[in-house]
């Protein structure tokens, strides 16, 4: 807008009204004392607040060198004809939303020269008779505030000078019309708690039965698998089946159809298969998985194999064997033994370069890579520079598979896939950790690394940096030694379950925040 050329031309357009000779003043009551009035216009000056009497067909209005501190919403509705509102060189540093309306008929709006470092998101809301605009003059504050703003811009059909950024000092002097809104990340996230669960927990896993979202956890101390469904009515998570499952470290859910199965891994009494064969019945034991084969289960995954659902139960005994099992008619039967001797802690079941592998973590060895080959898993390679790995995780992004791994003492690391072996990419601190484990919750890729000793970390992959960057802590009193985490998403909300070693399963919401708002 350059210039006050165009505004006393605008001026005299505006006003239309008698010359100097024929001056007309309105009435006292129809005039603030503050404020010099014509016919169609009103200059004021010096004032503490908004002149209270003014002519309710005022087609101007200038307020200079006020000593306003904000504008609130419907500050003008007694002059609803304005055309031209001026701010000059005010004290005032806040706007309410709506400040303006009721001003269909603004053609002309300065808010130049004061103290504002921002602009509510909805101020221009009903004025889409403006032509020009001033914002120059203000200390804005060039952070998510002013990202509508810079959005609203190309919408706009009014010249608009908006001046330069006072801050951060990374953009001071910059000009906002020169600003990208793409720069600005202005969406946050955060996980509230929401419920607890009572009991502790060794394992939570989502599965989706006839439609409706369940969560199954391995509760060892109570020896169940505790079965939970939302419940509608009441807002939160409810207690539906469980099933008998002492010293229970894993209940792994298959779903086929009306089927359900349930593998209840097991560390002492034999591991088991329970099913339900229709929705109306409830689910049964019906076979002893492997019973010389699984001594000391620590770990139990699914996987698909040619079309075939199979289990692979990582076992950590010194004379045991991790366990391939494949559905064979009524019931699940070792495939394979994979890794003798090993006392292995954990199995992880990726796809990579098209084919099914495996990954075993064990006490004794570096992470073992598998891959399927002619109707068997065999080794591929192991990942350097992994010692004393607990236990995997993997997750895809941009086209790459990186791979979380769990280290008790030492660092916790990140890897990516380079097509033929994980290379490390990232480390994190981590001492007492049991749980590194990523999840994609709505658009984040998130990844938590759980800790006995010290706040868990929520960590969010970086797209630019394509690392993990902190995001928010979760710790004590609340969440206490977690061993594993799973999203659901149900009755349009997102949730975090945490299965906590040391206490109850907590429940947290996963909520997005707008910080441009």
């Amino acid at each position: 807008m350059g210039g006050a050329a165009p505004l006393l031309l605008l001026l005299l357009l505006l006003l239309d009204g008698p010359g100097p000779g024929t001056a007309w003043r309105a009435p006292k009551s129809k005039c603030s004392p503050s404020c010099s009035c014509s016919k169609d216009t009103a200059l004021c000056e010096g004032s503490t607040e908004l002149p209270r009497s003014l002519p309710p067909t005022l087609l101007s209005l200038s307020l200079v060198r006020t000593g306003l501190t904000q504008l609130k919403a419907g500050s003008f509705l007694k002059v609803p004809s304005l055309h031209l509102l001026l701010f000059t060189s005010n004290s005032f540093s806040v706007i309410e939303d709506d400040a303006f309306a009721g001003l269909s008929h603004l053609q002309y709006l300065s808010l130049a020269n004061n103290h504002l470092e921002a602009l509510p998101r909805f101020l221009f809301r009903g004025l889409e008779t403006l032509t020009h605009v001033d914002l120059r003059g203000n200390p804005f504050q060039c952070d998510c505030r002013v990202l509508w703003l810079l959005q609203w811009l190309p919408t706009v059909n009014a010249s608009v000078g908006t001046g330069a950024c006072a801050g951060p000092t990374a953009l001071t002097h910059m000009q906002l019309h020169h600003l990208d809104p793409k720069t600005f990340k202005c969406r946050a996230i955060e996980l509230s708690w929401f419920q607890t669960v009572r009991e502790s927990a060794l394992g939570v896993e989502p599965f989706s039965y006839q439609g409706e979202l369940h969560v199954i956890l391995a509760q060892p101390f109570v020896g169940r698998c505790l079965i939970l469904a939302w419940d509608y009515s009441l807002q939160r998570f409810q207690p539906k089946e469980e099933l008998a499952a002492p010293s229970v470290v894993a209940c792994k859910p298959l779903v086929l159809g009306p089927r359900l199965f349930v593998l209840a891994a097991r560390l002492w009494g034999g591991s088991q298969l329970w099913e339900r064969s229709r929705p109306d019945l409830r689910l049964t034991l019906t076979q002893a998985l492997a019973p010389r084969r699984l001594l000391r289960p620590n770990d139990a995954e699914l996987l698909w194999l040619e079309g075939d659902p199979c289990f692979v139960v990582a076992d950590a005994s010194k004379a045991g064997s991790t366990t391939l099992l494949c559905r064979d008619g009524p019931g699940f039967y070792p495939r394979q033994s994979l890794h003798a001797w090993h006392r292995d802690t954990d199995a992880e079941a990726l796809e990579l370069d098209g084919r099914p592998h495996l990954l075993l973590a064990s006490a004794s060895q570096r992470p073992v890579l598998f891959h399927w080959l002619g109707g068997r898993f065999e080794r591929r390679t192991d990942i350097p520079e992994a010692e004393d790995v607990y236990a995997t995780r993997h997750f895809q992004a941009s086209g790459d598979v990186f791979l979380c791994l769990t280290r008790y003492i030492g660092d916790s690391m990140v890897m990516r896939w380079d097509g033929s072996m994980f290379r490390l990419l990232q480390q994190l601190p981590s001492r007492g950790a049991h749980v590194f484990q990523p999840l994609l919750i709505a658009r984040d890729q998130l990844a938590i690394l759980g800790s006995d000793f010290a706040f868990s970390q929520v960590l969010r992959l970086d797209s630019d940096k394509g690392l993990l960057e902190p995001l928010q802590e979760l710790g004590p009193p609340a969440l206490v030694a977690p061993r594993a985490f799973a999203h659901i998403a149900v009755a349009g909300r997102r949730f975090l379950f945490a299965a906590c070693f040391k206490g109850p399963t907590q429940v947290y919401q996963h909520r997005e925040l707008d910080l441009s708002a």
